[in-house]
């Protein structure tokens, strides 16, 4: 079994805090967007197949990306790379999901900017040179 990092620094807190708050964002408007989905799927122009395929693909890595996060806090160094390899993933999808001409409505490309904006936050913050030094056996 590994040793948890030391995550008690209050600089260490304060950012691991800040990256939840970040994470709990992106959750809650991942679930608000799945919402909206649902309650618009009888209207073609603005929910699509590709509008299902993504919203349920983003509540699904807004909660793992949550529960690495919290990991995280927790200590585990396992879940710090995990939060680490997902946040840089899925923003790099968003990039492409918001370059991509005509497959996905305007809104979706809106609410993918805030989630990128949210993941952006998460994923400078995971990449300091502090928390990976906490985070270094």
């Amino acid at each position: 079994m590994t040793t948890p990092a030391n995550v008690g620094h209050p600089r260490s807190a304060s950012a691991l805090r800040s990256v939840q708050l970040l994470v709990t964002g992106y959750v809650a408007i991942s679930v608000l967007t799945l919402v909206a989905i649902i309650a618009l799927r009888n209207h073609s122009t603005v929910v699509n197949d590709a509008v299902w395929v993504r919203g349920t693909i983003v509540v699904g890595s807004s909660l793992l990306t949550f529960l690495f996060a919290r990991s995280a806090a927790k200590g585990s160094r396992k879940g710090f790379l995990r939060l680490r390899i997902v946040s840089a993933v899925m923003l790099v999808a968003i990039v492409v999901i918001i370059a991509l001409p005509g497959t996905f409505p305007l809104w979706m490309k809106g609410e993918q900017a805030v989630c990128g904006l949210l993941l952006l936050g998460v994923t400078l913050v995971v990449n300091s040179k502090h928390l990976r030094s906490v985070f270094t056996k």
